[in-house]
């Protein structure tokens, strides 16, 4: 693949489009607003989407709507999962948490999957984008693109063209970036049934309370029912059919009947039904992330399976890898070939997290009563093979952080190493007596930790997207080639 020169500011309307306003989308609009780029996001309907569908988000993306300045309005409008009650009938047959507890620590302070609906999720993040100064165009929508060495034109259904430095699609598993690049996606079906997963607002009193997530199995096939934070008779509706060719009635009568059907609810306690759609489970992965100066992220990128809340969670953290390398080729000098590392790091994570949903899925489709253990939080998913990734100490423990590791949380003072990192600069941190270079740019802060803890002693360069990106006993020439490979100028030599 030839490598793309930096689009001359002057020469376009903006520095990014990205297609799709979900979380994807969201999140790498506004981190690159944040970060001074120019981001136009592009979404075809006329509003955010209304469903509660992607409803937990894993303990590092909330870390990453942390550093985005999301994460009080998230914890304000969500709250922990609760247990799981098995019914038949009216008979209740015994409980259980699908979700591993674990306490926070300082260095974990997000510890368990926070329950809160996409849609809430999405209105926080599209607060927090428009007031930094970014928005989103709705009702238009990507019809076509062209591109060269240094602009994408992008075609939108307003008659519009714009040029840009880069295009992101981010719009979803029927990417139509992805189409039009030619891209392919290599999968599965991980269940030929068919499922149902919509939202249903069911009156008080009925012996669906909120303090648990209500499952029934029947001949035909499952359903339960999970209560939502923030609306007191809000649930989410998930239902599975044996029948692979059932024809799945997504009308609000539709789905007031298959509850009937199913459970003691009558039709009457389900009030409304705000939102429905249909679906069956695939798994599947893009075969490149990237073409050019275009790029997939999210579904557009990979679609996983509900189960273990993987997708929405993976998409966000794709964007929160783009976000800072885009930013460093476009306005800070960067070599183009920084971008080759989004997909060369994400791809294989991806693929990862696609085999843990799928196995989940068949596991629970199997009748078990499947925990989601700490391999769902995604804390443990690092880039220790990226190029990006430097470790010049010899011997390191096992348990000590090293380059490509999510950098832990910690003391720092009267404060976190988290409000350290948080915003988008790196971080220069050294911990015990090593003696960090001099002469950085700005865009580089600086804090010294004492000796200790997972970071033991040494230098470590912490990228904007809160990984370890360099780290060794002291700054040398790889230090300073790092820099440069990442857009910083090396030692000495001002930004």
């Amino acid at each position: 693949m030839s490598e793309p020169t930096p689009a001359t500011a002057a020469h376009r309307d903006t520095d990014v489009v990205i297609c799709g306003a979900g979380p994807t989308g969201l999140v790498l609009a506004l981190d690159l607003v944040r970060r001074g780029v120019r981001a136009l996001l592009l979404e075809r309907a006329d509003g955010l989407f209304p469903g509660s569908r992607g409803k937990g988000l894993q303990p590092r993306s909330q870390e990453v709507l942390d550093d985005l300045g999301v994460l009080p309005g998230v914890l304000a409008a969500g709250g922990p999962y609760p247990r799981m009650l098995a019914w038949e009938g009216t008979e209740r047959r015994g409980e259980w948490d699908m979700i591993e507890r674990s306490e926070p620590t300082e260095q974990v302070p997000y510890a368990d999957t926070l329950l809160i609906p996409q849609s809430r999720t999405q209105e926080l993040l599209y607060e927090r984008l428009t007031a930094l100064g970014g928005g989103v165009r709705f009702g238009a929508a990507l019809t076509g693109f062209r591109q060269d060495a240094e602009h994408v034109e992008v075609r939108l259904s307003t008659g519009e063209t714009v040029r840009a430095g880069c295009l992101v699609g981010a719009d979803g598993g029927r990417s139509a970036v992805r189409r039009a690049l030619g891209i392919g996606m290599t999968g599965e079906t991980v269940d030929p049934r068919p499922m149902l997963v919509a939202d249903v607002r069911i009156a008080p009193g009925t012996l669906a309370d909120r303090d648990h997530w209500h499952v029934w199995r029947a001949a035909d096939g499952g359903v339960a029912l999970c209560p939502l934070p923030g609306d007191d008779g809000l649930f989410q509706l998930a239902a599975t059919f044996e029948d692979e060719s059932a024809a799945v009635d997504t009308t609000p009568d539709g789905v007031r009947a298959l509850l009937a059907a199913r459970t003691p609810l009558a039709e009457e306690a389900i009030t409304d039904v705000p939102w429905a759609s249909d679906y069956r489970v695939r798994a599947a992965l893009a075969d490149r992330f990237r073409e050019g100066r275009v790029f997939l992220a999210g579904d557009a990128a990979h679609v996983h399976s509900p189960a273990g809340g993987q997708g929405l969670n993976t998409g966000v953290q794709d964007a929160y890898n783009l976000g800072w390398k885009l930013a460093q080729v476009l306005l800070h000098g960067a070599p183009a070939a920084l971008l080759d590392s989004y997909e060369a790091e994400r791809r294989p994570v991806a693929a990862d997290v696609l085999g843990l949903s799928t196995r989940l899925h068949r596991a629970s489709a199997g009748g078990a009563a499947v925990q989601r253990g700490r391999d769902v939080q995604q804390l443990g998913l690092g880039y220790r093979d990226s190029d990006l990734a430097v470790d010049t100490r010899p011997e390191t423990p096992e348990e000590a952080v090293r380059a490509g590791d999510r950098a832990p949380d910690g003391r720092y003072g009267e404060d976190r190493l988290f409000d350290l990192f948080r915003g988008p600069h790196f971080t220069l941190l050294t911990a015990g007596p090593a003696e960090p270079p001099t002469d950085l740019p700005e865009r580089v802060r600086r804090a010294r930790i004492p000796a200790g803890g997972p970071y033991g002693t040494g230098v470590f360069l912490i990228r904007p997207d809160g990984y370890v990106g360099w780290a060794g006993h002291h700054a040398d020439a790889s230090f300073d080639a790092y820099l440069t490979a990442v857009g910083l100028a090396p030692a000495g030599v001002p930004a």
